[in-house]
């Protein structure tokens, strides 16, 4: 059961700071605990805010209907603090310099309430992604553009998150454009799952583009696979 905003603050509560990017210190840690254990954020709770507990911080704010802005400010806060626990003691332990991190197994841990490891949060991005970036393309084209975020994920050369590829900086222009944030509809939620359980129309492709919008010379130079709807896939 969450906390009310009131329990939160008998354990730890924030200061009347609003935290921002490049800020670093126990806010941040605290920030970044809550955000953790509500799914929103996967990177190490070390008390530095960067771009990826930027990103997880506006993914709450879009799930949660608050002004969305990066920014932790008052209202912000509040609705985190209810939302969420937090134990400062326990937090402090884990971002200690002595603390022993558990070894990697070189394998990706599977969230706990998944598809294939994916949890109910990443699978509405990769959707407001699918509908960003290929509403109006045929069906295949969106289950491939849903392909190609997971490609990235499985690929060392991308961030191992959903959020990491998607807010990746200059990789998706529904993202740049404003129009990941649009409701999608069922067909991009379908075509997430369908790309989850392995349709991958794109033949492993980790880039698309649109031949007649395109202006990087770079995308052009990428081995391409092949052409669906509007988009070329390449590796």
């Amino acid at each position: 059961m969450p906390f009310s905003l009131l329990e939160s603050q008998k354990v730890f509560a924030f200061s009347n700071q609003v935290i921002q990017r490049g800020a670093v210190g126990e806010d941040v840690i605290e920030l970044q605990s809550r955000l953790k254990y509500i799914g929103f954020y996967h990177g190490k709770i070390d008390g530095v805010f960067g771009w990826s507990t930027y990103w997880a911080l506006r993914n709450f704010q879009y799930e949660f209907g608050l002004p969305i802005d990066g920014l932790a400010g008052a209202t912000t806060k509040a609705k985190l603090a209810k939302a969420t626990k937090y134990n400062k003691q326990t937090a402090q332990k884990s971002t200690a310099p002595n603390s022993t991190a558990p070894k990697s197994t070189g394998t990706k841990k599977a969230a706990s309430n998944t598809p294939k490891g994916f949890s109910q949060n990443d699978i509405r991005l990769m959707a407001n992604a699918v509908n960003g970036e290929s509403r109006g393309e045929p069906y295949i084209g969106q289950v491939a553009v849903a392909a190609v975020i997971l490609n990235r994920v499985n690929s060392p050369s991308f961030p191992n998150t959903v959020s990491g590829v998607i807010f990746e900086p200059g990789a998706f222009t529904a993202v740049a454009d404003g129009q990941i944030w649009l409701t999608p509809n069922e067909n991009s939620r379908k075509a997430v799952l369908d790309a989850i359980n392995g349709w991958d129309p794109t033949g492993e492709a980790l880039y698309y583009f649109n031949p007649a919008t395109a202006t990087s010379g770079w995308i052009w130079g990428r081995p391409q696979i092949k052409r669906i709807g509007q988009h070329i896939f390449c590796k």
